[in-house]
């Protein structure tokens, strides 16, 4: 039996708006070192935050000021001080972060460090929404990252990111590149939405034949107040079967250990990766 213990933490922002985006990061790094130490204690070995976990969800504003939120990958902050927890915990952690790759450039990017402390990659967001109190292209260029799966000392896994969730397609590259467990990193508030949260990942988790571990912020953040961030961060098995599942208002850690032997035991059963037409989707990706 191959097992995996993941750590998915829903943290509610810890500081005012009206601080500078410096200021805002520092808090929320330092809001989650205990319960990366919490994790670390109760032997995770996979650990993920939520979307742009250390900033509001600044996208319901075009504010400029938050440009100075994004950092570089992996020379920044955030990712140096991850690393070094990855290292001395022997845990992989994946970290999403607002990142700038070049002057006035930017990305949602999910960076991964492994066990030992090393860099892995990175994934860039691929899907950007532009709807009312959604302006993400204000803020990020969309991502092509070619659907990297990552080779942990726990498992391969890959990064889904948010709004990237409602495509279909996504899930599939990754799950065909080698993903056993995709995390999906997100900050997602109650309304039009909500009812998908449970039923697309279940589903995408049932079509690839892999574990899905789906992690959303908690409360509200003013000034925008465009929704309660409704947390509820879960892990579903290859079955669809949500196994384990965090409250919809509190901070937490949600730990729960999985057994990647299922994958291979849901793929055999189905075979859907043996029976795909490919040949006959070139309607998918030849045009508009």
């Amino acid at each position: 039996m191959q097992n995996m213990k993941i750590g998915l933490i829903q943290l509610g922002l810890k500081t005012s708006t009206d601080l500078e985006p410096e200021a805002i990061r520092d808090a929320m790094n330092e809001a989650h070192l205990p319960m990366i130490q919490q994790a670390a204690d109760q032997g995770v070995q996979v650990l993920c935050f939520q979307e742009v976990f250390n900033q509001p969800y600044f996208c319901p504003s075009q504010d400029g000021k938050w440009y100075a939120a994004a950092e570089r990958v992996p020379e920044g902050p955030t990712c140096q001080m991850m690393q070094k927890l990855a290292a001395e915990h022997r845990m992989v952690i994946i970290v999403p972060v607002y990142e700038e790759t070049e002057t006035g450039v930017y990305y949602n990017t999910a960076a991964v460090f492994d066990a030992d402390g090393s860099y892995l990659g990175k994934y860039h967001k691929t899907h950007i929404p532009q709807v009312a109190g959604f302006w993400e292209k204000f803020f990020f260029k969309p991502g092509k990252s070619n659907w990297p799966v990552f080779d942990t000392a726990y498992g391969k896994i890959g990064v889904y990111i948010c709004y990237d969730r409602h495509f279909p397609e996504g899930w599939r590259a990754l799950a065909l590149n080698g993903a056993e467990v995709i995390f999906n990193p997100s900050a997602t508030v109650a309304g039009l939405s909500q009812y998908l949260w449970e039923l697309e990942q279940p589903a995408s988790a049932a079509a690839n034949g892999c574990f899905i571990a789906a992690i959303n912020r908690v409360g509200t953040e003013a000034p925008w107040n465009i929704g309660d961030f409704y947390g509820s961060s879960y892990i579903v098995n290859p079955r669809g079967k949500i196994e384990a599942q965090a409250s919809e208002t509190e901070d937490e850690l949600l730990v729960h250990e999985i057994d990647l032997d299922m994958v291979r035991e849901v793929r055999n059963n189905w075979q859907f990766f043996r029976d795909r037409r490919p040949e006959t989707y070139t309607r998918l990706t030849d045009g508009e």
